[in-house]
């Protein structure tokens, strides 16, 4: 009587552990599942950051960029405005300068 006490009580650890195991499988595969889930959601929240900043420095570089291009307008007119007012005086200092840039070149 003994012996089959015996053998049902490792009976009963043996469903035990096996319980044991699929609860803990089971576990294992629901915090992989947890983790996939928060590493997807983590990935997507990156993503959009990354977006918008780089839509924010987009913005920058196209407003510089037409400061800019207005600056460089602006200074074209305004040269353009001196060369009018005094066309004769220009020709003469761009010879000059024409003339000063080729002797350092020849050195």
């Amino acid at each position: 009587m003994e012996k089959q006490a015996a053998r049902d009580d490792y009976g009963h650890v043996k469903e035990d552990l096996q319980l044991l195991r699929e609860d803990l499988a089971a576990l294992t595969k629901s915090v992989a599942d947890g983790q996939k889930s928060n590493a997807n959601n983590l990935k997507d929240e990156i993503s959009r950051e990354a977006h918008a900043v780089f839509d924010n420095l987009r913005k920058r570089g196209d407003a510089a960029l037409t400061r800019a291009t207005k600056a460089g307008s602006q200074t074209v007119d305004n040269v353009e405005g001196k060369i009018g007012e005094r066309p004769f005086l220009s020709i003469i200092l761009m010879f000059l300068a024409g003339i000063i840039v080729g002797k350092m070149l020849d050195r």
